[in-house]
């Protein structure tokens, strides 16, 4: 898990994310990466991927 995010980051709910508190937030970063956190717990840490087509491993398809 990453500590050190850009100051300033706008995060933005999931569009994948539900009404019953399964809610994941994203951010833009440099270089197009895109970090990822628990909207419940944002300062418990986020994750960091290489790009948005990285965050299809997070949900199958169907």
């Amino acid at each position: 898990m990453a500590t050190d995010l850009p100051a300033g980051l706008t995060w933005r709910k999931s569009s994948l994310s539900t009404d019953n508190g399964a809610c994941v937030e994203v951010a833009a970063l440099p270089g197009g990466r895109v970090a990822v956190r628990d909207s419940k717990h944002p300062a418990a840490g986020h994750l960091i991927f290489p790009d948005h087509s990285s965050l299809s491993l997070c949900h199958p398809s169907t």
